[in-house]
């Protein structure tokens, strides 16, 4: 079976500009990439949680912030890798800089046998629709074209 993620789209409106909060993975892998490494706060959940209530969890564990409003479901994306990602927009601002995330613990560097431990999301950030875009990981864009044709 295929793996599943829930996320949340936070995105606030600046005048008449759409600004989406996209989060960057932390670790040595995605240390200096940045076009297309960007996502939403996201993460994977098992058949017998509920979607949305995931999406919240790990907006939370990824951020250090809580998230509430009217959400909107989007149309699920599926990765190259087989993943599908469910989303939901919700219109919210929160301080980017000022983001918790929780740690993960790999062996690093590769094959030395010692462990350290990572923030799971290094640094946050609010985008104009079109540069967030960019800097999404491409399969996610679309969550991004769905909300600005809704809202």
């Amino acid at each position: 079976m295929s793996s599943q993620s829930a996320g949340i789209l936070l995105y606030r409106k600046a005048g008449n500009q759409l600004q989406i909060f996209l989060v960057h993975p932390g670790g040595p892998f995605f240390k200096n990439k940045d076009l297309g490494a960007w996502s939403i706060p996201k993460g994977e959940f098992t058949d017998d949680e509920e979607p949305l209530a995931a999406a919240k969890r790990e907006f939370e564990e990824e951020t250090g912030k809580k998230v509430d409003g009217d959400f909107i479901e989007l149309n699920p994306v599926k990765l190259k890798s087989g993943k599908k990602v469910y989303a939901w927009a919700v219109e919210g601002d929160i301080d980017h800089e000022a983001i918790v995330s929780n740690l993960f613990e790999m062996e690093w560097p590769p094959k030395s046998g010692k462990k350290q431990a990572f923030p799971e999301i290094d640094r946050a950030g609010w985008f104009e629709a079109d540069e967030a875009k960019l800097k999404i990981n491409i399969a996610q864009a679309a969550f991004i074209e769905e909300l600005a044709a809704r809202v």
